[in-house]
């Protein structure tokens, strides 16, 4: 479900204009949705609901085509992301290890609230993952594309330091 993060904002003349460069782009490439969202989101830092709306008005196709494409990839989001995007395994193996008390501890560590899991200086984002495909470390964490393993709840701090 979308919240109000971009729903509620009106999109900048400049957005829109950089938008509508990215679709142009791809103007020669068939079915170039998830290339465009990719680019879309790396220019913005996430989809919410008014550049998806923008996106399906430009490109001519129902928003709900766009919304089940970002809702289906894990890539994309329609929240905000921090610079650092951590992601908590809590696949089976990290949770019987704790991992719950990891995404516990850096949520408070982090001053997050259910409502918002980026700080507010943007440095840092928290998610869960499922599985992150690295059992025999559990539990695992991870940051951007680093990943750590047999964390304790006591390494969060010089963790965290290497991306301060």
């Amino acid at each position: 479900m979308l919240k109000c993060s971009g729903k509620c904002e009106v999109l900048a003349e400049d957005a829109k204009q950089k938008i509508r460069e990215i679709i142009e782009s791809f103007k020669d490439v068939k079915d170039p949705l998830i290339e465009i969202l990719h680019k879309v989101q790396d220019y913005y830092g996430f989809l919410p609901y008014n550049v998806q709306a923008f996106i399906a008005d430009e490109m001519n196709i129902p928003l709900s085509d766009i919304y089940g494409v970002v809702t289906f990839y894990a890539r994309f989001t329609t929240e905000p992301v921090g610079k650092n995007r951590i992601s908590v395994c809590l696949g089976t193996a990290c949770y019987v290890k704790s991992s719950q008390a990891l995404y516990d501890a850096l949520k408070q560590k982090l001053k997050l609230t259910d409502d918002c899991m980026v700080t507010p200086d943007k440095k840092f984002s928290l998610d869960s993952a499922r599985c992150v495909g690295a059992c025999g470390l559990a539990p695992v964490i991870m940051i951007n594309n680093d990943v750590y393993g047999k964390v304790t709840p006591a390494m969060l701090d010089d963790i965290l330091a290497k991306y301060e």
